[in-house]
């Protein structure tokens, strides 16, 4: 059973581009390790600039493995380079009923 996830990051002063580039690339190369689902993310920006992405990993199982997993380790090293996480319920478009976000292509 899939595991949809979604994650909001903070791009780092002057990282916004490195970090849509990471983000474009992020399931393919999740994919390429056998670890997320066929199933599209969805990316999106907050209007201060967070990138939020929702994507969809195999199964727990799947999320377990990736903390083993060398490519993925030094995929979330570039992400801790140009990114910080930060919790959904911070945004403030999460505080509307229906939360509005712009497309990120």
């Amino acid at each position: 059973m899939g595991q949809i996830v979604i994650v909001a990051y903070k791009p780092k002063t002057g990282k916004a581009e490195a970090l849509k580039n990471l983000v474009n690339n992020h399931v393919s190369r999740l994919n390429e390790e056998g670890l997320v689902t066929l199933r599209e993310p969805v990316i999106m920006q907050t209007a201060d600039g967070i990138i939020i992405e929702v994507f969809e990993w195999l199964s727990a199982e799947a999320i377990q493995m990736a903390h083993s997993n060398p490519a993925v380790h030094k995929m979330w090293g570039e992400f801790a380079e140009v990114c910080d996480y930060v919790p959904l319920n911070t945004l403030p478009e999460t505080a509307n009923l229906f939360a509005e976000f712009k497309s990120v292509d």
